[in-house]
This record gives C-alpha cells, structure tokens and sequence, in this order.
C-alpha cells in the first residue's frame, strides 16, 4: 500500500507520524524497551498531546531478533504465526546510551536520545544488514476519502476482497546498493521482487496474474538476511518501489511485529526460519513418483481408471499414484466424501484392486460442504459452519449452490470433517489433494472468535492441518503426504503443494516454475505443478517439454482441466508413433524412469529438507549465494545438491543456461563442460540440459518401475569428475541409512562404508568397481 506522493508529500487524506526519537530505551530481562515519540522531544511540552511507539526488541530464536511496535498497547493484539521453535533468547545490555540485543548470529543496536534508528548488524563482524531509520516508523491515519493505493486484491467477485482500515503501522527496512529481494511465498511475476508491490491476501487468480494462493510474509535478500512480518492477516508490502532504497511491509491496525533473520548465506537465513515456522516432515517415498489423474471435468469410472492405468503400464511408464480429482462424487454435493454410486458402485472393492496393482490412490477434498450433501443439514444443525453476524449460516454460490464454510476454529468441526477422512481411509484412499481454501470470506464470524480478516490466510493452515493430521495418524511420521494449493507461512508442514491453475503454454510453463521458486525461497521444501498446463489443451510439443521439467521436480502429477492428460493422447493427435524417441510416449517412459531411477539421490534430499529447510528444488541464488550472475536466473535450478535442470521452454529446442564455475558433466549425454560460462544448446524433445556438478557422488536406485523399493539392493554410485572427498548418505524407505565415503585423486577413486558392503561405483567414462566388505577401488589417470 502506498501512502505517500512522490518523496516529500502524503496523498490526499493521509496523515503520517513518524517515529522520530528514541527518547528512552531500558532493558528488561532479555528484552530491550524503546519509547519513540512523533516529534524529537525538546522540552517537557513536547510530551503533550503527543502519539508514541513502543518499541519492544527481543530474540524469539537463536539468530533472529524480533521488533514490536504498538501505537496502543491496549489494542487487541494481532494473530501471528504458530512458531513451533520459539525460545527465549538473546541477551540485552545497555552501555551510556547504546542498547543492545544479541542473539548468536545477529545483534540490534538504537541509541538512547538520539534520532530513531535501529540497526541490524552481523554480531562477529559488525556488517550492517539493514536498518530503520528516518520516516522509516510509522503510524498512518487514513480519512474516508485518503486517495491511498489500497486496490481490490483477492477475488472481489467472489466477495473475498482484502479490507480497507483507518490505521496502519507501516516499517521501512533499508536496502543496499545491488541488494535483491526474494520470496513472499508461490508468486509467479518477476523472481527478483525489487520494484515489485505484493499484497498477502490468498486468492484463487490462477498462475497467469499477481495473485497467489500461498502468501508468506517473508522475504530474504542477497545481503545475508530475511524478514518475517508475523501476522496473518494483510501484509501489503512495497519493494523498493514506493521508497526505491527501502522495503516497506504496512499492517492495518494498531500493532506490527517483524523478526529480522540472520544468514549470512541464504541456507543459513531458511535455516533458521523453518527452525522458527517448522521444517517440512519427510514425506513417503512413493509420493516421488508419477501422479496420474482424472482430470477435473473429465467422464470417468473404474473401466476409465483402469484403460489409463493399462495403458501407462503396457508402454512401461512408471506409475505410483491415481488421483481421483472432484466428481468422485457427485455433482452439487461436494464435499459429502460418498463416492457417487452411478459410476463407482463398489469403491471399496476398487480401491483394493488399485492397491493389488501396486498403486496409492488420492481423492480430491476442499472445505466446503453444498446445500444439496446430506451432511450440510448435519453441519447446519451442530453448528459446525462459519456464519454471519446474525448467526445464519454463511452461504454462497461460487463453487457448489449453496454452499458451507467449515469452521476449523471449531474442535468438534474439525474432529467431523476428519472423521469423513477417516471414513475413507479405511475404504482404502492413501491420501488427499487439499484443493481451495482461499476464497475466505470476512464478514463472517467464527466459533472461536478469531478476527475474521486474520482468518482469511490463516484458514488454509488450519484445513491443511486437519487434513494432515489425519494422514498422520493412519500412516505415521513420514507416511503422510497432502497436495494442497493454498498457504501461508508455515504450511511448508503439511506438504506437497502444487502450483494452481497453469495455462498450456511454453509462457505458463515459465510462470509455473518462477512460482514454485519462489515458493523455495519462502521456505517449502516440496513443490509440484500440473504437467502440461491445467487449464486448456496443450499442443503435443508443450506437453512434451514440461515432461521432461515436471519429472525433474520434487513431486509429479499429470492434471488437466477438460482434456485427459495421459502421454498417448498427444502422439495419437500429432500421428506421431509411440516407439519415436520424442513421442509424448517416449519421454514420459523415459523421464519417468530416470527419476525412479534417482530416488535414493531424491529421497536423500528430501531428508535434507526435513533435517534442515533447504529446499529439493534449489533456486540458483540460493545454491551459489556467491556468484552474481546466478542473482537473477530464474529458468534454472538445482534438483537437490548436485543436478542443475534447464527445461527447454521453446518449440524448437533452444536453450539458454548459465553453468557456475566449475566441470559439469551431462547425466543424459556423459559430456563433460567448463563452467563460469553461459550456454546456448539446442535439444531434442527427448532431452534437456541436465548437468552434475563437479565431483558429485549421484546414487542411483536398480529399478526405474516405481519410486518405493530397496535402494540398497544394486545401489550404483555415479562419481563425476572431480578431485575431492565427498559423503553420501543413502536412506531407503524402510529407514536403514548407510553413509559412504568417496575420495577421488587423478581420477583414481576409492569408496568406504562402515555402513553397507555391497554396492558399485561408477564413472560416466564407463569404469566400475564393485565394492566387497565396505570398500571399492577405481584407478585410473586424469579424464574428462
């Protein structure tokens, strides 16, 4: 939200008061406590008729200092983010005028009497991260009439439009000369956010405009740091746009508190977020693998299902997962979570089928109940709905006549929903695509009196979070796996999350991906997308290419709107024979082999983004913090440590890349490259630039038929050039871990492990040695 006009002036009907002093500042236990008047105080006048902050400094976590500041401290306070990993932390001295809070990495400085600033400063090195500082604090009052840039965010024909307050708190944080900005959850503009404005309002917009469904009010920059805003209402955030040399975040209301992050790395910085937010659990390894779906209003029943399944197995397509999407059950009863009996007479019996097929199965589910289910009367009567002021139920017509809102602030609501849940996973369903849950209604009233503007965002955590619960009650700690399409900060403990509503085109297929980025950047450890596009059919060649780039993701799912998305449909309408190398066919079978092939590499880096926040699909500023012209790249990335995926987003196959410093050796070709260069290659509807990083240990699986297996049985371990030691870690799904140690020197390798006796190294110059009692040995001179 924009407040001002041009540098020097406020917009009609806006009244700023600006912290200008921090005339008092005292410690208290860990705590710094700053009284900040709208005027410097000259004399004792001065304190007169006058609005003040009150600033509060603390540590909620090791490295991540916390800010305060209330105009009223009586007002009602807003709702933040459950931080799971809050401690009391920090340690706050006062020496003359200078106040400090320490806390491990990171250290907040103001001065007593002086004009107000306070500073953010690396606590070892005293480098300045970023700062408050002049017309940086501030209250701002709006009149009926204030022509303030408030715009309609948030499906204003749905009812659903973000608020308009008379109060704002509003802090401005400084940033540098080169300092970039990333992050503010799924957000599918520009990667690098500078001179971008950003509402946090979750709204179904679909991929293609400014909207999003997952908006986190945290962003990270360049210069060693990030910056959550905890509160889940509105954030409206300017970028380097309203003030160029600032970030400025505005909260409605009488209350703001941010947490400054420390890094320096970006690893470092989601680090210690998730640590603070929560880390995404690990996730089932046959969840990795190729999610087939009905489509969305597509005709289908169990001879549908199983001609799809038939035909992914008769041409050797790995397949884990069918998805079951909405009309499961039947029309203008969603969700009443009953199969409908005209097309599935014995769900029970098919889901078992579908299991002895070695196939998990998912069903569509949002957190609306339609006046026509039977349960809405149930739902009604129990009280288990949001409803109006004048305590009728809440209703509307944009999705199902009628329909309900389920109140997740309710226990006995939500122990209702679950319970329907619970129904079908006893029938046999494995898991649940959590669609919708950001059209939100605001004037509405909820069972625990929570302040339904903060409830908007908010609803998609407490829905995921029932939904997962479920899942994790049946399944255990890491069986449980969602496809959800709202969130906000936190959500990244319930995943998967996939993209929302693509469009089926080259230029869709780049969106998409410059959202699940930026999803990384704000701390998801998992991300998926619909494969060709949801909305609208693809022509064969964009649906080939996003093959290749949806099996390179964390998590892969075929998923269309009108149109089936099976790959034979396309060869089919461009007479294309299925045994051609660039069929539709033919590179599903192969990309979908290849990733079952690199689940033991997978399933490792999803661990890793259990075990520490860094994302499976790693944005390159986030993977080479060091190297300026990775800063902006935004058509590349990181799958886990050590593969760098380009997806083609062109019809003739052109591709541009940058590789960092370093070889790079192609897992598709074996060609081995300099990098520190950019690239321009051409590929084949078949491939992909896909490169290993140099010296990288990649262990591959035996089998390429499905994601769940024993990876230790004929463990392979690709070595690629290099003259360094690595350590692998290898989990297989049963949880047994093996670590090994691989040392290469003049091309010379040799393999240990106290963990494992059997396994093979390999080289992409076609050597092998197979390891006997832990240990393997390749000699050899300088390749590559």
């Amino acid at each position: 939200m924009r407040f001002t006009d041009g540098f020097w002036q406020m917009r009609p009907g806006v009244e700023a008061l600006y912290g200008r002093q921090t005339h008092d500042v005292r410690v208290d236990g860990r705590t710094l406590v700053a009284t900040v008047p709208t005027k410097f105080i000259e004399g004792r006048g001065d304190t007169l008729n006058r609005p003040t902050l009150t600033v509060t400094i603390h540590s909620p976590h090791e490295g991540v200092i916390g800010v305060r500041v209330a105009h009223h401290m009586g007002a009602r306070e807003p709702q933040g983010f459950e931080l799971v990993g809050a401690a009391d932390c920090g340690e706050a001295t006062l020496d003359g005028d200078e106040a400090r809070l320490t806390s491990g990495a990171i250290t907040a400085v103001v001065r007593r009497g002086a004009a107000w600033r306070l500073e953010f400063r690396e606590t070892e090195t005293g480098r300045l991260l970023t700062s408050s500082g002049d017309r940086s604090l501030g209250y701002m009052r709006l009149d009926d009439d204030a022509e303030v840039d408030t715009g309609i965010v948030g499906n204003a024909r749905a009812g659903t439009p973000r608020p308009r307050h008379d109060t704002y708190l509003h802090e401005q944080l400084e940033l540098g000369v080169g300092e970039l900005v990333y992050g503010l959850g799924e957000r599918f503009g520009p990667f690098v956010k500078n001179g971008q404005s950003v509402e946090i309002w979750n709204a179904d917009g679909g991929t293609s405009s400014e909207q999003a469904y997952k908006n986190v009010p945290f962003y990270l920059t360049n210069h060693g740091y990030g910056v959550l805003v905890n509160d889940t209402g509105h954030v409206s955030y300017e970028i380097g746009s309203e003030a160029v040399e600032r970030v400025q975040f505005s909260v409605p209301g009488e209350k703001l508190e941010y947490f400054v992050v420390a890094g320096p790395t970006p690893a470092e910085v989601l680090g210690r977020y998730t640590s603070l937010t929560g880390r995404p659990p690990e996730v089932p390894a046959w969840s990795y693998g190729l999610w087939l779906s009905t489509s969305f209003t597509t005709d289908y029943d169990e001879q549908t299902v199983n001609s799809f399944i038939d035909g992914m197995r008769d041409r050797e397509i790995p397949l884990d997962v069918f998805h079951f999407d909405c009309f499961w059950m039947r029309e203008f009863h969603w969700c009443d979570f009953e199969w409908d009996p005209r097309v599935f007479p014995d769900p029970e019996g098919m889901l078992a089928r579908l299991h002895d097929r070695g196939l998990r199965v998912s069903a569509w589910v949002n957190p609306y109940i339609g006046q026509s289910s039977k349960l809405f009367r149930e739902g009604a009567d129990a009280g288990y709905f949001v409803t109006r002021a004048d305590g009728s139920v809440w209703q509307w017509d944009m999705w199902q006549a009628g329909m309900a809102l389920v109140d997740f602030t309710n226990p006995d609501a939500t122990r209702w929903y679950q319970d329907h849940l619970r129904r079908l996973i006893g029938q046999g369903v494995d898991c649940f695509k959590t669609d919708f849950g950001e059209r939100i209604p605001t004037d509405v009233v909820y069972f625990d009196g929570s302040d339904p503007h903060a409830m908007h965002n908010r609803y998609a955590q407490l829905y995921n979070e029932a939904v997962f619960e479920v899942l994790e009650e049946a399944h255990g700690e890491g069986g449980a796996v969602v496809f959800a399409r709202s969130a906000t900060a936190g959500g990244q403990r319930m995943p998967v999350h996939w993209g929302g509503d693509n469009t089926s085109s080259f230029e869709s297929m780049a969106e998409t991906l410059r959202g699940g980025l930026s999803l990384a950047m704000s701390g998801f450890g998992f991300w998926s997308h619909d494969i060709g596009g949801f909305e609208g059919m693809p022509d064969a060649t964009v649906f080939t290419r996003w093959l290749a780039f949806g099996l390179l993701s964390s998590h892969s799912r075929l998923h269309g709107s009108s149109s089936y998305r099976v790959p034979w449909l396309f060869d089919e309408a461009e007479g294309r024979d299925e045994r051609d190398p660039e069929s539709a066919v033919s590179v599903a079978r192969r990309f979908a082999q290849l990733k079952a092939s690199l689940m033991p590499y997978l399933f490792a880096a999803g661990r890793e983004a259990h075990e520490t926040g860094i994302p499976v699909m790693r944005p390159m500023p986030l993977a080479f913090p060091e190297d300026p012209t990775c800063r902006h790249l935004d058509r590349q990335y990181l799958l886990g440590p050590d593969l760098l995926v380009a997806p083609v987003f062109s019809a003739d196959g052109e591709v541009e890349l940058y590789l960092p410093a370093g070889r790079w050796t192609s897992l598709l070709t074996g060609e081995t490259v300099d990098g520190g260069a950019w690239r321009l290659e051409r590929h084949g509807l078949d491939s992909l630039p896909l490169y290993v990083r140099e010296g990288a240990v990649i262990p591959l699986g035996s089998r390429d038929d499905t994601a769940e297996y024993d990876y230790f049985d004929g463990l392979r371990l690709l070595v690629a050039p290099g003259n360094e030691e690595r350590k692998v870690a290898v989990t297989s799904p049963d949880g047994r871990t093996a670590r090994i140690r691989v040392a290469q020197d003049g091309g010379g390798i040799t393999a240990e492990s106290d963990d494992l006796d059997t396994f093979v190294v390999e080289t992409f110059d076609g050597r092998s040695a197979l390891a006997t009692g832990g240990r393997a040995e390749l000699g050899g001179t300088e390749h590559g």
